[in-house]
């Protein structure tokens, strides 16, 4: 580390990866009311489970890009962060805001509005933490060097704060309600976020490789003009079934083609990169995570988005276990796997410890890698045979249901087995290691 304000990355770290560990325990608890439809039904029933599972994802995911931001802003605009105490205010509201909802939802406490179920006041002080968080970062890039990898993560930055204001709009029409619900649960994952994610990656990149910056940052600027493109227009997939005018059939579909792109030129991007540059990088374990982000992204959001998105296909499959098997592999390749790849990078430096557990952070990989794998076949199989059954036969549900019970005991067993893998990734980063090396002076002021 070259500045003593990266040291702030840290405690976001911590904290993401708490809520990783919170998020991981609620998905298991769902997998198991699907075998055990009783299960908690009194103390924590599954609509509640499922909240805290999707809100801590949303929020560990923030907090990682919160401390990647601190974390790559000093080097790429080489000047300290602008203010350490509106860092440290920001991840105290945050984290105060995150821990109130979850609590507010085993009480009842939530608006019912998937992914954004959080009460009023609670999107208020997560805006307020975002707007603090945005006020010290473009403080820092104004009054330092610009590069692109910093305005590209600042623009995605914003834009995901700018989106988010459509949570505070509630229509009473449930047609309208949804048409800009979508603004923000789709084109912060398939838009802005891709920003984001197109930059950490870049950086990432610049620092493994060695590869000039020049050459990186030309690939940049072309993901980042198909995934606003593709991604803005690409809504229209959700729009099939809500009422709006038929056009967005042609429209959904056409750009749902063109999304799939920018995660293919990632991939193709990340492993030019690294082949050019030898793959001599000594933390091999972050240069693991950071090939295989793209790779798993492509075929989460990118194949298996595109199977379902055209109104043809959508009729029959909206809503079925297929929807599952795709969101749980976009999220995990695209934006769980860039915020480990990131803290694989960045927390033996902030820890001042080397070396570190580099082997079981690659088992690590291969066991939460894996398992998300084997998750997603069994969704789509499950889920394949619910399309069937259900919108072509026009069987039962609750029939349905028992004839695919065999797929949720492997989702469930699948699910445990990526609980051990994060619980080892965890150790691996965070855990004690066979040998020391000097703090960074600036991790060393920081401390004191």
């Amino acid at each position: 580390m070259k500045y003593q304000t990266q040291q702030l990355a840290y405690p976001y770290f911590v904290a993401a990866l708490a809520l990783f560990l919170v998020q991981l325990v609620a998905g298991v608890l769902a997998g198991t009311i699907y075998v055990f439809p009783h299960f908690l039904s009194e103390a924590a029933p599954f609509n509640i489970i499922r909240m805290i599972h999707t809100s801590a994802l949303l929020v560990w995911l923030l907090l990682g890009y919160f401390g990647a931001s601190y974390f790559l802003i000093p080097e790429e605009c080489e000047r300290e962060i602008y203010s350490s105490k509106l860092a440290w205010w920001q991840l105290g509201i945050f984290v105060f805001a995150a821990l109130a909802a979850v609590i507010g939802y085993l009480f009842g406490v939530h608006e019912g509005r998937e992914f954004l179920e959080q009460p009023l006041w609670v999107k208020i002080l997560l805006a307020v933490a975002f707007v603090i968080f945005l006020y010290n970062v473009t403080m820092t890039v104004l009054k330092g060097r610009k590069t692109v990898v910093s305005i590209v993560l600042l623009v995605g930055l914003w834009g995901a704060a700018l989106f988010y204001l459509f949570a505070f709009y509630n229509p009473s029409n449930l047609a309208l309600d949804k048409l800009y619900w979508w603004w923000v649960v789709h084109v912060w994952v398939e838009g802005v976020w891709e920003l984001i994610m197109a930059a950490m990656l870049a950086f990432l990149l610049i620092k493994l490789t060695g590869v000039d910056r020049e050459v990186i940052e030309k690939w940049l600027y072309v993901i980042v003009g198909l995934s606003l493109v593709s991604g803005l227009l690409g809504t229209g997939h959700h729009y099939y079934w809500i009422g709006t005018p038929s056009y967005w059939h042609w429209i959904g579909g056409v750009f749902s083609v063109l999304e799939v792109l920018p995660f293919f030129a990632m991939v193709l991007w990340a492993f030019y990169l690294v082949h050019e540059s030898g793959r001599d990088h000594p933390n091999r374990a972050a240069m693991l995570w950071s090939l295989g982000c793209p790779v798993m992204a492509f075929f989460g959001a990118g194949v298996w988005g595109l199977m379902h998105s055209f109104s043809q296909v959508n009729f029959y499959s909206h809503g079925t276990q297929v929807t599952a098997a795709h969101g749980h592999l976009a999220f995990y390749g695209a934006y769980v796997m860039l915020n480990l790849a990131f803290f694989t990078y960045a927390l033996p430096a902030l820890r001042g410890l080397q070396p570190f557990n580099q082997i079981l952070n690659m088992w690590s990989f291969w066991i939460m890698t894996g398992s998300m794998a084997f998750m997603t076949f069994t969704l789509t199989f499950a889920g394949v045979i619910q399309t069937h059954l259900q919108r072509v036969l026009g069987m039962d549900f609750m029939e349905i249901q028992q004839q695919i019970d065999l797929f949720y005991w492997l989702r469930l067993g699948s699910g445990i087995f990526f609980v051990i893998g994060a619980l080892l990734y965890i150790y691996a980063v965070l855990g004690p290691v066979r040998g020391q090396m000097v703090a960074p002076l600036g991790a060393q002021s920081a401390t004191k």
